[in-house]
This record gives structure tokens, sequence and C-alpha cells, in this order.
């Protein structure tokens, strides 16, 4: 079944709706689920997030959102980063990888394997990898980056690795402050912590994200779980 509206939308009736008849949002959201064809909210988040691919999940984005996009080891998360950043470029938008783990070389041979030639991007794709990324660096860095463009770190808990950085909560509230700003949507690749069981639940989610130092979630504007085949998509209430 095909939903009237991408998700994000949908999820955005449901607050207007909680809002104007006082409801609780679950309730709002499980009516908007209920015009869609669905029993709950629940069920419909199943539905729509079962097959969820790299161009639905840059259609959801909006400029100015910050993106946590998580899995364990070998699960394809920077793959699905690329992948994005791939789908801004098509659109004509800049994409920006900063990684603190994965020379250009490797970062130029993944896009190769999800069959895209890195030489076709031009100037519409920027590498780095410099010691010094930091919230501030990426600012820096993003200065002139125009409204629309998309910026993926690699990885979130990295930028808590050198002691002269701030506190990584500092670091992400900078970024959010500044994607809001200047509408540069920033996507956060994410470690998940070992004790993350698929036995108990098919994809991971926010409490399962590896924090050594304290973060609050709610900073980010949209999550991305991914294990095996499943995508689990989440949109911030």
């Amino acid at each position: 079944m095909k939903l009237s509206a991408p998700l994000y939308a949908l999820k955005r009736r449901a607050r207007t709706l909680s809002r104007t008849e006082n409801i609780p949002l679950t309730r709002a959201l499980d009516r908007i689920a209920a015009r869609e064809g669905f029993a709950a909210w629940s069920l419909l988040m199943a539905k729509a997030t079962a097959r969820l691919g790299p161009d639905e999940l840059y259609a959801a984005l909006r400029p100015g959102d910050l993106l946590l996009l998580g899995a364990r080891p070998m699960q394809g998360k920077t793959l699905m980063s690329l992948r994005l950043a791939v789908q801004a470029i098509k659109a004509g938008r800049p994409a920006f990888f900063f990684s603190l783990e994965y020379t250009e070389a490797d970062v130029l041979d993944r896009l190769r394997a999800i069959g895209e030639e890195p030489a076709r991007f031009g100037p519409l794709f920027a590498f780095d990898n410099s010691d010094d990324i930091s919230a501030l660096y990426i600012t820096e860095k993003l200065a002139a980056a125009p409204r629309g463009s998309l910026a993926v770190i690699d990885y979130l808990q990295l930028l808590d690795q050198k002691r002269d950085n701030p506190p990584l909560a500092e670091q992400v509230t900078a970024l959010k402050a500044f994607a809001r700003d200047r509408g540069v949507t920033i996507a956060f690749i994410s470690q998940i912590d070992r004790s993350f069981d698929p036995e108990r639940k098919h994809v991971p989610g926010p409490e399962d994200v590896r924090l050594p130092n304290p973060l609050d979630l709610a900073l980010f504007d949209k999550t991305c779980f991914l294990h095996g085949k499943e995508v689990q998509l989440g949109v911030a209430a």
C-alpha cells in the first residue's frame, strides 16, 4: 500500500492534529495511520520502512536536519551514507564526507562498489579526513556551503576522541545550530553498543547507540537504524 505522503509529512499532520484537538500525540499518530489504512501507527511504520532505500531516506530529510545513522559493523551504514551523498549530488546539491576512520581511496572504492564513478561528481563531492575534524572544523569547512548541502560525519563517537575537543554534547549542539541557520543537512554515522541482540529485536534503536559520554539524542531530527536487510526510520516528535 502506497502512503498518501512521506513519513515526515504524516508525522507533521499528527503533531498538528494533536495540538488542534488537544489529544496525545500517540493517539493522533494512530488516527493518521487509520486514514492510511493501518490499525496503528506502529504497523504503518513497520510497513513503510521495511524496504527503505537511500532515495526514500533522502526524500525524508529537510534542509537543516540532523540525521543519526546507526548500525553494528558490516551492516551497511557507511554505504547508506554514501548513497545519501549520491542522492544529494544527483539533486544538484554538494555533498561532503568528513571521516576520522577512512582514507580518500577507501571512500572512492566504496562509491565504485555501489556503481558510482566519483570522477563524474566533480566539485559536488568533497572528502576530508583531517586529524583536526571537530564541530568547529566542520562548520568552518561548510561556511560557504549552499542551503540544501549534505554533510556526512564518520563517525559520531570519534568527535569525542581528542581530549582538547569540546564534549560531544557541545559539539552536536553547535552543529545543530549551524545546520538550522544555514540549511545544511548533517548525517552522523554512529556506532551501536555490543549489547544489541538481534535475537531480541531485528533493528537497533536510540537506546542501543554507544555513548561513552552523555548526549541528548533528541538533538537529532531523524534517525535511521540498519541491521541485515531491515531499515528503520524514526522522526522526532
